[in-house]
C-alpha cells in the first residue's frame, strides 16, 4: 500500500514538474505563450483534488516553481566565467551557481506558499471559493514579491511580446490583471478535469473571450498622436563587452563609439540622443567631463543627450541617466532605484560580503535613487528606468502618474545571452502598453527598440552589433485606468476572497 501511494505521489509530482516546465517555455524567446494557459493545471488539480498534507503541498509547489523559475532564469549562467574579474574558474562556477539557485528558490517560494496555503487552509471550502482564494493569493504574492529586491518572472510576462490582445488587460490593472486571468483559467480547467463538468471549461473559455474582446477593441483604437507631440530621437547601441569595459581598450572604445554615434545622429536631425546604462563607465565629474570627447561633441552639435554614466552623490555612487543640454550643462538626472542584488550591492553584507565576490565592475556598492524622482528634461518630463528596473511596473506607473510623457530605458545586458535580451524587451513592451506611452530603449549589446503605446515593436536592433537608429516617438498625456488607480484588482480579489471565506466559516459554525 505504501509503495502504491509513493508511486502515485511521484507520478503526480512528475506531472506538476511538467507543468512548471511548460510554463518555462512560455516566455520569450521561445514565446510559446499558449502553454501558460494550461501549465498551472496540474498544480491546481493536486490542490483541488483529494486532501493532501502540508508536506506534500510544499513539495509540489517547490517542484513546479523550481522548474518554472529555474529554467526561465537560466540565462543567469551567462555570467560565467568571471575570470575577467579575477575570480578563478571553479570559484566562478560556485558564485554563478549560487546566484542561479538563489533566484530560482526565491521565485519558487511563490508557488510553494500558494500550494501550501490552499491545501492546508481551504480543503473544506467549495470549489468556486477555493478558486477565488487561489487567484487572489497568487496575485497578492506576486504583488508582494515585486516590492522586494528580486523580481522578474511574473506569470504575466509569459504573454509578452506576442499576445498583445490579452496584454491589453494590463491597461486596466497592470501585470496582475494578466496574471489573474492565467491563474483563473488554469483553475477552471483543473476543475473541469476533476469534476468532469463542462461548465467549468466553458467558464474558462468565456473569460478568455471576454478579455480578448477588450484587447481587440483596445488595439483597434487609433493612436492619434499629433505632429506637435513628435520627438525625433536617436539610439546608440555601443556594443562594448562588459568584460573589457573598464580596461583602457574598453574605455577608449566606448568614448570613440558613443561620440561618433552622437555626431552621426545629430547630423541626421534628431532632437535627442539616448545611450545605454553605463555607456561611459566612469564618474561624470568636472575634470573627467571637460576632457571628454563626448562632452565636446555635445557642445559642438548642440543636441540634447541622455547619457548613461555614474555620478558621485555625497559619499556614494549612483548609476544614472544624465540629461546634457546642447551646451553640455548637466540639466537633470535619473538615479537607478532598483539595484541588482549581488551585482550592484551585496545584501546582508556582514554575512555574504566575504562569501561572494563582486559581480559588478563598480568597486563599491552603488547607492539607490529615490523612488519619488521626477525626471524633467528640456524636451518634457520623462518616465525613466535603468536596466533591471524594467521588471518593476510600479516604478513606471508612478512616473507616468506624475506626468511622464514618454519612457526612456537604458540598459547593459552583457554578458548575458539573447534569452535575457528577449525577456527584457518583452517586459519593456508590457510597461509601454500598461501606461499608454511610447518607449525608447537603448542597450549596450541588444535589444535596443522602439515600442508604441499599444505594445507594437516598431523597431528592434540586432544583438551584439554596433547600431545607430533614428526614429520618431510622441509625447502623450493620457492616463490608463492602471496609471490612475494602480493595481486595484489584487486588493479587490483579496477582499472578495476574505469575505467569502468568513461567510463560509460562519455558515459552518
Amino acid at each position: 500500500m505504501l509503495k502504491w501511494l509513493s508511486s502515485r505521489l511521484a507520478s503526480r509530482l512528475g506531472l506538476v514538474g511538467l507543468g512548471g516546465l511548460l510554463m518555462a517555455l512560455a516566455p520569450a524567446p521561445l514565446s510559446l505563450w499558449p502553454l501558460a494557459w494550461v501549465a498551472l493545471v496540474p498544480l491546481w488539480r493536486l490542490v483541488l483534488g483529494q486532501p493532501i498534507s502540508g508536506a506534500v503541498a510544499l513539495r509540489a509547489g517547490a517542484v513546479w516553481g523550481l522548474f518554472y523559475h529555474g529554467l526561465a532564469l537560466a540565462w543567469i549562467t551567462g555570467l560565467h566565467p568571471l575570470t575577467w574579474l579575477g575570480v578563478p574558474w571553479l570559484a566562478s562556477v560556485a558564485v554563478v551557481g549560487f546566484c542561479w539557485g538563489f533566484v530560482a528558490l526565491w521565485g519558487a517560494a511563490i508557488s510553494t506558499l500558494w500550494t501550501w496555503a490552499l491545501a492546508v487552509l481551504t480543503p473544506q471550502l467549495k470549489p468556486g471559493l477555493r478558486l477565488l482564494l487561489g487567484v487572489a493569493l497568487w496575485c497578492a504574492l506576486e504583488a508582494l514579491w515585486s516590492q522586494g529586491p528580486l523580481w522578474w518572472t511574473s506569470l504575466s510576462y509569459t504573454q509578452s511580446p506576442h499576445n498583445l490582445v490579452i496584454l491589453q488587460t494590463g491597461r486596466l490593472s497592470g501585470p496582475e490583471g494578466v496574471t489573474a486571468a492565467i491563474v483563473a483559467v488554469n483553475g477552471l480547467l483543473a476543475l473541469a478535469w476533476l469534476k468532469h463538468q463542462v461548465r467549468y471549461g466553458l467558464s474558462a473559455l468565456a473569460l478568455v473571450v471576454s478579455l480578448s474582446v477588450y484587447g481587440v477593441w483596445s488595439l483597434a483604437q487609433p493612436l492619434a498622436d499629433s505632429a506637435a507631440a513628435a520627438l525625433r530621437v536617436g539610439l546608440i547601441q555601443g556594443n562594448v563587452p562588459t568584460r573589457i569595459k573598464l580596461s583602457p581598450e574598453g574605455v577608449s572604445r566606448a568614448i570613440e563609439g558613443y561620440t561618433a554615434g552622437y555626431r552621426s545622429l545629430a547630423d541626421q536631425g534628431v532632437e535627442a540622443v539616448l545611450t545605454p546604462e553605463g555607456a561611459l563607465p566612469f564618474l561624470w565629474t568636472e575634470p573627467s567631463r571637460s576632457r571628454n570627447a563626448f562632452y565636446q561633441a555635445v557642445r559642438d552639435r548642440g543636441v540634447v543627450a541622455w547619457l548613461g554614466t555614474f555620478s558621485p552623490q555625497g559619499n556614494h555612487i549612483t548609476s544614472n541617466l544624465l540629461t546634457l543640454t546642447g551646451t553640455g550643462e548637466s540639466f537633470s538626472h535619473y538615479d537607478k532605484v532598483k539595484l541588482v542584488p549581488l551585482g550592484e550591492y551585496i545584501p546582508f553584507q556582514a554575512v555574504l560580503g566575504g562569501l561572494i565576490d563582486r559581480l559588478s565592475p563598480i568597486k563599491s556598492d552603488l547607492w539607490p535613487g529615490s523612488p519619488n524622482q521626477r525626471f524633467d528634461t528640456p524636451l518634457g518630463r520623462v518616465a525613466a528606468a535603468i536596466c533591471y528596473e524594467v521588471a518593476f511596473a510600479e516604478l513606471f506607473r508612478a512616473q507616468i502618474a506624475w506626468d511622464g510623457q514618454f519612457i526612456l530605458t537604458a540598459s547593459n545586458l552583457d554578458p548575458y545571452s539573447t534569452v535575457l535580451m528577449a525577456q527584457h524587451h518583452a517586459l519593456a513592451v508590457m510597461r509601454a502598453l500598461e501606461t499608454d506611452r511610447w518607449l525608447a530603449q537603448a542597450t549596450n549589446t541588444g535589444y535596443s527598440s522602439i515600442v508604441d503605446p499599444q505594445g507594437h515593436t516598431r523597431w528592434r536592433s540586432t544583438a551584439n552589433t554596433y547600431t545607430l537608429h533614428a526614429d520618431t516617438i510622441y509625447r502623450r498625456t493620457t492616463q490608463t485606468l492602471y496609471v490612475r488607480w494602480g493595481d486595484w484588482l489584487t486588493p479587490l480579489l483579496g477582499a472578495l476572497a476574505v469575505g467569502g471565506w468568513l461567510s463560509a466559516r460562519q455558515s459552518q459554525a
